[in-house]
C-alpha cells in the first residue's frame, strides 16, 4: 500500500494499486502551485482513497487540482473526463518504489534550472 498526506496532516490518501506514469510537470500552473515543478503518478480514481478537507479548484477548462483546505498543499490533479487521478509524489509517506519516466510541458520550464537526467522531455 502506498500512503501519503499533506504538510499539516489534515488530508491523507492511499492506494493499493501500483501507480503509473511517474512524471515531472514543468507547466506554469504546476510551477506556481508547487513553487517549482510537480512530480506525480496516477492511479484509477476509484483506487485512490482520499480523506480530509480537499478543495478542488479549476485553473483551466481542462483539469481540476486538489489542495488541502487547511495548509494549501497541492496534492491531486485530474483532467476533465479522465478516469485516472494524479497524486503528488512529494507527499508520499516513505519510499515510493517508483522511477520517473518523463518530463512534460518542458517548454514552460523555469529559466533557473536545467533538465539533465536523460529522461524523455515533452514540450
Amino acid at each position: 500500500m502506498l500512503t501519503g498526506s499533506c504538510a499539516c496532516g489534515a488530508v491523507h490518501f492511499a492506494t493499493r494499486t501500483p501507480p503509473r506514469n511517474p512524471s515531472v510537470c514543468h507547466c506554469t500552473q504546476c510551477r506556481k502551485m508547487s513553487g517549482h515543478q510537480w512530480a506525480s503518478a496516477q492511479v484509477p480514481e476509484p483506487e485512490l482513497t482520499i480523506t480530509g478537507p480537499v478543495s478542488w479548484i479549476a485553473l483551466t477548462h481542462h483539469a481540476k487540482r486538489g489542495i488541502c483546505a487547511t495548509c494549501g498543499a497541492f496534492l491531486f490533479w485530474q483532467g476533465n473526463g479522465e478516469t485516472e487521478i494524479s497524486f503528488a509524489l512529494g507527499a508520499v509517506d516513505g519510499p515510493t518504489g517508483l522511477q520517473l519516466e518523463k518530463h512534460i510541458f518542458t517548454a514552460d520550464q523555469g529559466d533557473y534550472y536545467s533538465i539533465a537526467d536523460g529522461l524523455p522531455q515533452h514540450p
